[in-house]
């Protein structure tokens, strides 16, 4: 197949990438620096391809488009790179919608392509749903997070009333060695400083990289599987519980929690994303026997730190 990736340089894009090419598959990355053509093939691989994109704005990208068999759109600004503030959020916001009404735009305009695997989070729900099991079926939350999601999920509306097969991952919290909140957090604990955020009673919606990345290709490949479905591990943690895990597997210790209040002086409103979670699980990909890897923190964390 040759299938389009946008987000392909990041930390979740970049392993899709490799998985695709270890596969066989021909891809194309959607970039907004497209290395010179004396530079060695990008991702290390001649079956990759970058083609220059201006993502919030409609250009010859467009036409590439029509010629791939999928297309696995995962960017966007990431909601936690800066402190929040209106203007980030907007960002944040234009980052994630605008490039996905112009995609499906280009898919309803005479392309071969009839699967798209566009993104979304499990923010869906809202930043906290306390306790309760939060599944596909569960309604959107209201909170600016929420209300992002929504309106990006929405935004591929175009293509999905053209006939194309358009499915939504609501990501959770991905672990791998090279970016994401494991990679944040292990140098606290290596360090012998590790702890949960706030009190560690939030639930935490972790999945593993290569969950993550398989369940991806899962979307692509399955030609009955459309719609949002929760991309989270089977067994959601707590942050205490998370914490715990980690120190358990790294041989340190886990009680250096950071205060709730210190991180409201420190983030503002931008705490409640690392205060408040989801007991997100995924029902649709279960109900699709889809077959985790790491379905277990313990063994998930027992790769990442080996």
């Amino acid at each position: 197949m040759r299938i389009l990736v946008t987000g392909g340089t990041g930390f979740i894009g970049s392993a899709l990438v490799r998985r695709l090419v270890d596969r066989g598959d021909d891809v194309v990355v959607f970039s907004r620096n497209v290395p010179p053509p004396k530079e060695p093939a990008a991702h290390g691989h001649a079956r990759v391809t970058h083609v220059q994109w201006t993502p919030e704005t409609a250009g010859p990208w467009q036409e590439t488009v029509k010629e791939v068999d999928a297309v696995v759109h995962l960017a966007g600004q990431g909601i936690m790179d800066h402190r929040w503030s209106p203007e980030f959020l907007e960002a944040c916001r234009n980052s994630r919608i605008r490039p996905t009404r112009l995609l499906a735009d280009a898919l309803c305009k005479g392309t071969r392509c009839k699967t798209w695997v566009s993104a979304s989070a499990v923010g869906y729900y809202g930043m906290d749903t306390g306790g309760a099991e939060v599944d596909e079926s569960t309604p959107a939350g209201t909170d600016v997070l929420a209300r992002m999601c929504v309106d990006w999920e929405g935004a591929a509306d175009p293509a999905r009333d053209a006939g194309v097969r358009v499915s939504h991952p609501r990501i959770g919290l991905v672990l791998g060695r090279d970016g994401g909140v494991f990679a944040k957090m292990l140098p606290a604990f290596k360090a012998f400083v590790g702890g949960p955020l706030g009190c560690g009673i939030q639930y935490f919606p972790w999945v593993h990289i290569e969950d993550t990345v398989s369940a991806l290709v899962f979307a692509v490949d399955t030609k009955d599987f459309q719609g949002p479905f929760n991309l989270v591990s089977p067994n959601p943690v707590t942050m205490g519980e998370f914490a715990r895990s980690l120190g358990s597997a790294l041989g340190r210790p886990s009680f250096m929690a950071v205060p709730a209040f210190a991180l409201k002086l420190a983030l503002g409103e931008q705490s409640r994303a690392l205060l408040t979670g989801q007991r997100a699980i995924p029902k649709k990909l279960a109900d699709a026997r889809f077959p985790f890897l790491y379905p277990e923190l313990g063994s998930a964390l027992s790769d990442l730190t080996e």
